[in-house]
């Protein structure tokens, strides 16, 4: 005789076993990503009682309740009903995504996600962003604390739909009388991720902008499960960031990575990064550069006062993401085929880059063909 379905066992296990006084959680964008790491981990939790699993295709974890739904629709709300919690994870960041529809699906997506959770009793909602909504800038302290001011711009892919999801967190408990919502800003994340910030590793030589002064702080998508699990929990709240303790220099980020820099002048490398985007050639703005030129390293004093601590280190982050890049080449942020590869060679970015202007030439001759 066949075995049973895993969720019939499943259910089995949990029908026969101590009843479990922890929280109902509820996670969107569970089949894939920080989504389905957050929602397996949770389900192998004794301290959770229930997970509810929400995305638009159904993801691995057996032990879940699927609920197969896109975050926009309002009919979400009855598939909160029973939660204690909610994990909102459906954010797209992708590099290669339209940027309005982009937007459309985070800002949406998060309105109807908070509103929902108000809706059907909800009392903590959980919201993930990125410590970059504080902005790369010369001047700031290293490290920041999470207290410290929001001054990134929407110049950078994806910071603007973070940005907004921000301010959507700030005004939810005034909307929702109630509602309790945690915001967690991860450092650069690494693991399975695609990022202008994970392919700045996959270049010839790493960019440096003469007179910048880079810091790398990482942050695994191990430790930021962990993280949300401590919010989900409610050891603590509020505004959270989390990363690696301490950060990189960049001279320390080239001799471990044992690739060489290439170093331009300000005006040169954000001009040219400029107009390859506005004729699409790269995937990244200009606004991008700037987390490659300026600090943004947080301190994650509230997980640390909480009892948390990062698994991982700077340098072992690091050696994995250049573990999970190997092969990969990117060119001013534009990822190319191995032929390409081969043909940009070593000196790929500095012709990408110093070579820009002929690049404009050529697109708007191909525009006036047509």
């Amino acid at each position: 005789m066949s075995s049973p379905d895993p969720q019939v066992r499943a259910a089995r296990n949990h029908s026969t076993s101590p009843a479990v006084r922890g929280p109902v959680v509820a996670v969107t964008g569970a089949a894939s990503g920080v989504g389905a790491l957050l929602t397996e981990r949770l389900a192998e939790s004794d301290e959770i009682r229930q997970v509810i699993a929400i995305d638009e295709r159904r993801g691995e974890c057996a032990a879940a309740q699927w609920h197969i739904l896109d975050v926009r629709d309002p009919a979400i709300a009855e598939k909160l009903r029973g939660a204690d919690v909610v994990v909102h994870l459906a954010v797209d960041l992708d590099l290669g995504a339209d940027s309005a529809a982009r937007s459309a699906y985070n800002v949406r997506g998060t309105q109807t996600v908070l509103t929902a959770a108000a809706a059907a009793g909800v009392h903590r909602v959980v919201l993930c962003t990125s410590a970059m909504v504080y902005g790369a800038l010369p001047d700031n302290e290293l490290p920041l604390s999470e207290d410290a001011e929001l001054r990134a711009t929407a110049e950078a892919t994806g910071v603007g739909d973070l940005l907004e999801i921000e301010r959507l967190a700030r005004r939810a408990p005034r909307a929702h009388p109630g509602l309790n919502v945690t915001v967690v800003r991860p450092a650069t994340l690494v693991g399975g991720t695609d990022t202008a910030l994970t392919r700045y590793f996959e270049s010839p030589r790493l960019l440096v902008v003469a007179g910048s002064r880079p810091a790398w702080q990482f942050c695994h998508v191990e430790d930021l499960c962990g993280a949300l699990e401590y919010a989900v929990l409610e050891k603590v709240d509020g505004e959270l960031a989390v990363g690696c303790e301490g950060w990189l220099e960049q001279e320390e980020v080239e001799e471990l990575s044992g690739i060489r820099r290439m170093e331009l002048p300000s005006a040169v490398a954000l001009g040219a990064a400029a107009r390859l985007h506005r004729i699409g050639l790269t995937p990244s703005p200009a606004g991008d550069l700037a987390y490659t030129m300026y600090p943004w390293v947080v301190s994650g004093s509230r997980l640390h006062d909480a009892g948390w601590r990062p698994l991982w280190t700077n340098e072992e982050v690091l050696a994995e993401l250049l573990e999970e890049v190997a092969g990969r080449h990117t060119v001013a942020g534009r990822r190319l085929g191995r032929k390409d590869a081969t043909a940009a060679g070593a000196a790929g970015a500095t012709v990408a880059l110093l070579g820009t202007a002929a690049l404009v030439r050529r697109a708007r001759k191909a525009r006036g063909r047509r």
